[in-house]
């Protein structure tokens, strides 16, 4: 019996041990920050639309295998190479206003957006969030401004 006990013991602190060094190795990521870059007037459809950009001043703190087509996880509608992490945009509320599911490089969180039909009042602020399908996890942004 005491056997038992000594080898159920040594199993439970091996497991402990190995569980321990794996999260110790696990890269912790800080949550983006995310800042307004501008507007830019544009026309599609024959309707006008104001683009509110965005960027990520620690984007570079982000592995670009974070943005890797990742043919194994669902798709994005038809594009079934759609990469591992996504990104949404909310307004402060927490309503979606644009997603991009296809970034293919840490680098492309410089280049952020949502658009409004001219007239339409934007939101004060908007924040995003990243959504490593893989782990899973997500990163959640700071507020930002829809104005400079």
């Amino acid at each position: 019996m005491k056997i038992a006990k000594r080898t159920s013991l040594a199993l439970i602190i091996m497991l402990l041990v190995f569980s321990t060094q794996g999260s110790a190795s696990a890269q912790v990521l800080p949550n983006p920050v995310l800042y307004f870059t501008g507007q830019e007037f544009y026309e599609m459809g024959g309707k006008q639309f104001i683009r509110y950009t965005y960027d990520v001043a620690n984007k570079d703190v982000y592995p670009d295998d974070l943005f890797a087509a990742s043919p194994n996880l669902p798709p994005c509608g038809t594009n079934t190479k759609a990469a591992r992490t996504w990104v949404d945009i909310y307004d402060q509320t927490g309503k979606r206003l644009h997603g991009f599911c296809a970034l293919g490089t840490s680098s492309d969180l410089g280049k952020l957006w949502f658009a409004l039909e001219i007239g339409k009042v934007p939101p004060s602020y908007v924040y995003i969030e990243m959504n490593d399908r893989k782990i899973p996890i997500k990163y959640k942004s700071n507020l930002a401004d829809t104005t400079l």
